[in-house]
């Protein structure tokens, strides 16, 4: 296997897009056939380089000819030279065609993992900052809840707990059901950069509306509005991002998202504890802070390159051949790059020529081996809101106020909770590709549970100290963050980026944001209430028992995917469910049991992976 496709093995199968190292290349004759009676499935992912169905010398001449016909014949011999590394990028040192200077550029890249372009640098820099949006704009109406129902005579019971909690719920309900939908249409006219720009815009004036609102009213509109930015934008960052970088480092930048998202939830809260004794304006700061990063993402995007894929797609080959030079260290490899590129693009019109929008995001559903890997995703993305942690994100103020702190230590304790959890996404970073995705959910949604009951029997302590009082449900409110931190936090996003095959990936993603957004907002909107009817302690009791159900779901329907290939990925969602489950609950069950529990030294049974390549008929679910 060569260099390029080992790189597809790592967990960045995710983001759809440009470089997508074997992903697409198809087997005429599939050994796992889905069903019979429909049309050939995209979704069966073969490890093959389609350049190596040609010769050296046709290869040579063929990438010439690309070259020429496009518009680039100034770059023919660049080109021609870039297509024999691509055809054999493990072995390119032995390639008497390259010069002195490429070989150099080439072993440089292979042996420093993190070689770029200054400019891919200052874009995944930006990418990063969009990312910090999302968190910022979802933790300023967390201090302002303190203030903005005093505001607008909405402070009491029933009615006003239901307004206040749609305040904070619609912009949720509206980026996953709404925003979500509306990518694809504004990607395809305005490319990446214009669908950033726009959204950026939207997230930069929003932000300011509801700093103005003179009614309660008036803020709904601002969020109503701000939560289709907020869609949108979530579902094209992560795609530009994984488009513009290598695939070395593709993963990483997946991982990179959460851990920016985390970064902002801490510097909103920081900017909420900023301004809070700005008197009765501070929750419209508060609100209105959250346009800064949105700010600079919209001007920061000006000096970035269009994505190389998008331009391609769109039939301006030489312009993305320029673009794709802004992004790489050499000449040599960004031809490499892009002319690879170019081939899988090709082979993915081959196989998905035709294919709609609606027919694509019907196949998520139509298609077993997509069907079971949307159960994985949609499981994944509706536990992150059934867990609880977003009680905290939305709420922590308005909860650490309730057991005694004052609006202004509870802004503080807000604060702890959003280092909390920033520091512990780190060790995650590293811990996903060793332990695993459904390894780490199995381990911890347990152990939230626990802290989460912990922190609400914590609510009925009234005697003792205040400092016994509170320290008891800070603690454990915490220590749930952490656990969160270390797993269903990180894994959400980045198992459904890698979970759906490339020509579904959008739609796919699409449906995943829009299952998270959309349960985010119902948690959002019910949880004022849910405190009154239930008491504080009850509504903690009711997530952490949901938690102990999402728990259930993924050991259903998540499957482990760390460290494989493709072609395994595929492999492992072809496997039907029955069987899937039966391989859990009589195999690994009672080796977990009796090695870990009982601690019998007993053998490791063979992965549920090697029975796939025994699978023809993947109907049994």
């Amino acid at each position: 296997m060569s260099d390029t496709d080992k790189t597809s093995a790592s967990p960045d199968a995710g983001y759809s897009s440009h470089n997508e190292q074997e992903k697409i290349a198809q087997n005429p004759e599939p050994k796992l056939v889905d069903a019979p009676a429909r049309r050939q499935s995209v979704a069966l992912n073969i490890v093959e380089n389609p350049l190596k169905r040609s010769s050296k010398e046709q290869t040579t001449a063929n990438a010439r000819s690309f070259a020429e016909a496009h518009g680039m014949a100034e770059h023919a011999a660049l080109f021609g030279r870039a297509a024999l590394v691509a055809r054999d990028n493990e072995r390119f040192e032995m390639l008497t065609e390259l010069d002195e200077q490429e070989r150099a550029a080439l072993i440089y890249e292979r042996d420093h993992k993190w070689h770029g372009s200054k400019m891919l640098w200052y874009s995944i820099a930006l990418c990063a900052m969009g990312a910090a949006t999302q968190g910022w704009d979802q933790t300023g109406s967390n201090g302002a809840n303190l203030s903005f129902p005093q505001e607008f005579g909405i402070a009491g019971k029933g009615r006003d707990e239901w307004i206040v909690g749609v305040i904070n719920a619609i912009i949720f309900l509206t980026a996953g059901l709404i925003g979500a939908f509306i990518v694809d249409p504004l990607n395809h006219y305005l490319g990446r950069r214009g669908e950033i720009f726009v959204t950026a815009c939207c997230l930069t004036a929003t932000p300011i509306g509801s700093a103005f609102a003179k009614s309660w009213q008036g803020l709904f509109a601002a969020r109503f509005v701000m939560g289709i930015g907020i869609g949108a934008k979530n579902a094209t960052v992560p795609i530009y991002s994984a488009e513009m970088a290598p695939a070395r480092i593709r993963g990483a930048l997946v991982m990179f998202w959460q851990l920016w998202v985390v970064a902002g939830i801490f510097l909103g809260f920081a900017a909420n504890v900023i301004v809070k004794d700005t008197g009765r304006i501070a929750w419209r700061l508060q609100l209105g802070s959250a346009f800064i990063p949105s700010f600079i993402l919209g001007v920061g995007i000006f000096f970035c390159p269009e994505s190389p894929r998008w331009l391609m797609k769109h039939g301006k080959i030489a312009q993305g051949f320029q673009s794709m030079v802004r992004l790489r260290a050499h000449p040599i490899i960004a031809a490499r790059d892009y002319y690879y590129s170019y081939i899988i693009f090709q082979e993915e019109i081959k196989v998905a020529g035709g294919l709609g929008y609606f027919s694509r995001l019907r196949d998520c559903f139509t298609v077993p081996r997509i069907r079971r890997a949307n159960y994985g995703a949609s499981t994944v993305m509706i536990a992150q809101q059934m867990c609880g942690i977003n009680i905290i994100s939305f709420y922590s103020s308005t909860i650490f106020e309730r057991v005694g702190y004052t609006p202004t230590q509870a802004l503080y304790a807000s604060l702890g909770y959003g280092a909390v959890q920033v520091v512990f996404t780190i060790p995650t970073l590293f811990l996903i590709d060793t332990k695993g995705r459904r390894t780490l959910t199995l381990i911890t949604f347990p152990l939230m549970c626990i802290f989460l009951l912990a922190a609400g029997l914590s609510l009925l302590k009234h005697t003792g100290s205040r400092g016994e009082q509170i320290g008891p449900v800070v603690l454990f409110v915490y220590l749930f963050t952490i656990a969160y931190s270390l797993g269903e936090g990180p894994v959400a996003f980045q198992y459904s980026a890698e979970v759906f095959p490339t020509i579904q990936r959008e739609q796919g993603m699409a449906w995943a944001v829009c299952i998270n957004n959309t349960f985010a907002g119902i948690l959002s909107l019910t949880f004022p209430r849910m405190q009154t009817v239930m008491t504080p302690t009850g509504a903690f009791g009711f997530y952490a028992g949901l938690n102990l159900i999402a728990w259930f779901m993924i050991f259903c329907f998540v499957r482990e995917t760390k460290q494989l290939t493709l072609e395994e990925i595929d492999q492992v969602f072809s496997v039907p469910t029955k069987s899937f489950l039966s391989y859990e609950l009589t195999v690994w069950l009672p080796y977990f049991f009796k090695r870990h529990i009982f601690r019998q030294k007993i053998a490791k049974p063979p992965p549920i992976i090697e029975k796939a390549d025994l699978i023809e008929d993947v109907h049994g679910e």
